[in-house]
């Protein structure tokens, strides 16, 4: 790739899952959009793209490019045939200028564009309605354990969601990877600083403050003009304490003592800039009165303990498992969804896997030793949708994979993920 500056980041040895699906995709589509949460490698990944290596490579970044981007935009995009845009979140009408020139082209000229930005695009109705038949979207999630021990791949899910439950426990034993502390895990995090080069927990504190100020100070204020940003911190910190509970926006903008359309409109910029997730609801009501309502969580737990502080709970091994999930899920083809089931009466599964028919409950519990009675709200769903559930999963904190009940798989959540 034409680009002179040093790597510089932590990620730059690391192998993604993310890379073959980037390298295949750049040969059916003329435009690839590389979105996630600022610092998940996205410059890192389309520099070191072997299919990207004779692309030109422009960062809005840069004062003179960003400048440009703004005057002039059709000409930046016509200065290289082959073209990587790092941060188009900063010049938005960029990407009007680059659907003229597909549309001008047409569909013939596969990888034309690579378009990297910190923002959700697909948020943004003009921007995705713009590149609409024209784009794929590819989200870069912070770093999975795997990736993290050098395997360059997400968690088992796809291996499970193919074989039978018979062979479950088969597939599960044969995962080569290092039993590892989920305190230790939810403690870095996913981002590949902190993750890798940051060795001490003062390094990652400071790290990780640097890295909410800037998301203040800059990278929200592309999205929208947020003035209290003492008040959007003090949210961030709210829903850093609520991690893996059920989403209670009355309640959120009471404690941070705002209105409730301003708490809304604020979750909704974390959830663009991809600092928070918000996991809906598995609704397919068959006997039960269900909850509605997403649970909430954020994309890195290692940033939401620092924001949160104290001592870890289950709830951030929730976190850390769906990070995982989260990663794979964008993936897989067709995509898909991740869920969680919870009825009036509380019983509750922290997450569903959709895909297609197929239905995986997996309940994750931070104990060494899981007991049957566990496993009773996964029995529940089992006996709710038995017919579309391939199999359950408990993923504990011990050693061992075991039966814990008919259709109920025990295994360790580092066998997994």
């Amino acid at each position: 790739m034409n680009d002179n500056r040093p790597w510089g980041e932590a990620s730059a040895l690391v192998a993604r899952a993310a890379t073959p699906v980037l390298e295949r995709v750049l040969r059916l589509m003329p435009v690839v959009v590389v979105t996630g949460a600022r610092q998940t490698g996205k410059s890192t990944l389309v520099r070191s793209a072997p299919s990207l290596s004779s692309h030109d490579y422009l960062s809005l970044d840069e004062l003179a490019i960003r400048d440009q981007a703004l005057r002039d935009p059709e000409s930046l995009v016509i200065r290289s045939p082959e073209l990587v845009l790092d941060e188009v979140q900063r010049a938005p009408d960029l990407l009007l200028a680059v659907k003229r020139v597909v549309d001008e082209e047409g569909q013939r000229r596969k990888g034309r564009f690579v378009l990297t930005g910190s923002a959700n695009l697909l948020l943004m109705e003009r921007i995705s309605e713009s590149l609409a038949g024209r784009a794929f979207y590819l989200t870069l999630w912070p770093l999975t354990r795997r990736e993290r021990l050098g395997l360059g791949e997400t968690g088992l899910w796809s291996a499970l969601l193919d074989a039978p439950i018979e062979e479950w426990p088969d597939r599960v034993r044969a995962a080569d990877t290092p039993r590892e502390d989920w305190r230790d895990a939810s403690l870095v995090g996913g981002y590949p600083t902190p993750a890798l080069a940051l060795s001490t927990t003062e390094g990652r504190a400071a790290w990780f403050d640097g890295y909410v100020a800037t998301y203040l100070e800059r990278d929200l204020q592309l999205l929208s003009d947020v003035a209290g940003l003492g008040d959007y911190r003090r949210l961030m910190l709210a829903a850093a304490l609520r991690v893996g509970t059920v989403l209670n926006q009355a309640e959120l903008a009471r404690d941070v003592a705002v209105p409730r359309p301003t708490a809304h409109r604020w979750l909704n910029l974390l959830e663009a800039s991809f600092q928070i997730l918000r996991i809906p609801a598995y609704s397919v009501n068959r006997t039960k009165r269900l909850i509605k309502s997403p649970k909430l969580y954020w994309s890195d737990v290692g940033l939401a303990r620092h924001l949160a502080g104290g001592e870890p709970s289950g709830a951030h091994l929730e976190n850390l498992i769906l990070c995982d999930l989260m990663a794979w899920r964008d993936l897989v083809t067709p995509r898909p969804n991740i869920l969680y089931w919870r009825t009036v009466n509380g019983e509750e599964v922290d997450f569903v896997i959709e895909h297609g028919r197929t239905l995986v409950p997996v309940e994750v519990k931070a104990t060494p030793r899981p007991s049957y009675r566990d496993a009773r709200h996964l029995l529940t769903f089992l006996a709710e949708y038995g017919d579309a559930v391939r199999g359950a999963l408990l993923l504990h904190d011990g050693d061992e994979v075991f039966w814990l009940a008919r259709g109920v798989l025990a295994a360790p959540w580092w066998t997994i993920v």
